[in-house]
């Protein structure tokens, strides 16, 4: 059975993990064994603050609406809830843009939330 020398494979391997290493410290980027594991935890964390980026959205939003709505004389909660019985679909995103540049706007929007509620 003829010998198969792996060299080139070898070294396409290599590469190609140091190739997504770039920029970190020390021999994390340079050396194949602590690229490895460096990538391995930052894949990990990247997957992970994928799905914590939305959470701390939602909560900077929820700030923002807070902020809009109280300068218009009401909370945030009993704005969201008079906008789900007025069946009013604006989502959060759109009403803290509201709140921190269209104040006039978000203004209109929570009387026509709040009148008669």
């Amino acid at each position: 059975m003829p010998r198969i020398k792996r060299g080139t494979q070898a070294a396409k391997k290599r590469r190609n993990l140091l190739k997504h290493t770039k920029g970190f410290m020390w021999g994390r980027k340079s050396k194949e064994k602590a690229a490895r594991q460096a990538l391995m935890k930052a894949w990990t964390y990247s997957y992970r603050d994928r799905r914590v980026r939305k959470r701390e959205f939602r909560k900077l939003w929820q700030v923002k609406i807070n902020a809009g709505a109280r300068e218009n004389g009401t909370t945030y909660s009993r704005l969201i809830d008079a906008l789900t019985k007025k069946n009013i679909g604006l989502n959060r995103k759109i009403l803290a843009d509201l709140a921190e540049n269209e104040p006039a706007t978000f203004k209109r929007v929570v009387e026509q939330a709040t009148l008669n509620s």
